[in-house]
């Protein structure tokens, strides 16, 4: 089943941790690219300087985390890097949840193509273990660009689902097996001062 807007309609943090698990679909041309998302990441503007949106800042860029609960936020880092994160929490309250990680379940022919511009079996060993374990790596093999910054979840071509039956596809026994939630402390955030610490990375081993 698709997730609904009352899914994301709830605490940034408990969202983060609810989403392991699921599935992360994108259509491309027609065809379902899925990734079950492994790694996510808490950001919340009212009370964390790690959030783009700390304070309640409005910018053009920072608009987009104002919008409604299940809405994509997309930015750009580095000037190279596009990272993928969903809008949480009540309409105008600045909140996402970042998605750093995830595992292929459906389209690999055409994400390894997105990610790597050749076919899965040509592969070299370091480039499956790097496939989608950061946000960048997952929104170029999704082909997740700032052009689908702003766009709707609950719609056709970006989604969440809780089976794989939802997309005609059928679940690996590891999927069935309990989460083993681990929890941890956000990267790549050594400016946030306090907000370094808090404890809103969560992510189950693969």
């Amino acid at each position: 089943m698709k997730l609904t807007k009352e899914f994301y309609d709830r605490d940034t943090c408990q969202v983060a941790r609810d989403l392991l698990g699921k599935y992360l679909v994108r259509m491309q041309n027609g065809i379902p690219l899925v990734l079950r998302i492994t790694e996510t990441e808490a950001y919340i503007g009212r009370c964390d300087k790690a959030c783009h949106a700390w304070n309640y800042r409005r910018t053009q860029r920072t608009e987009t985390l104002f919008a409604p609960p299940g809405t994509a936020y997309i930015y750009l880092i580095y000037g190279m890097h596009h990272c993928l994160n969903f809008v949480t929490e009540p309409e105008g309250e600045p909140a996402a949840v970042l998605i750093r990680g995830g595992e292929v379940r459906g389209g690999l022919d055409f994400i390894s193509r997105n990610r790597f511009g050749k076919e899965p079996e040509a592969l070299s060993a370091y480039q499956k273990k790097n496939f989608l374990n950061g946000p960048g790596k997952l929104c170029k093999a999704l082909a997740l660009t700032r052009e689908q910054n702003g766009m709707s979840l609950l719609g056709d071509e970006l989604f969440v689902c809780d089976s794989l039956d939802d997309v005609g596809l059928s679940t690996p026994p590891e999927d069935r097996e309990p989460l083993n939630i681990q929890v941890s402390k956000r990267i790549g955030i050594d400016y946030a001062e306090e907000a370094v610490d808090f404890p809103w990375r969560y992510l189950i081993p693969y």
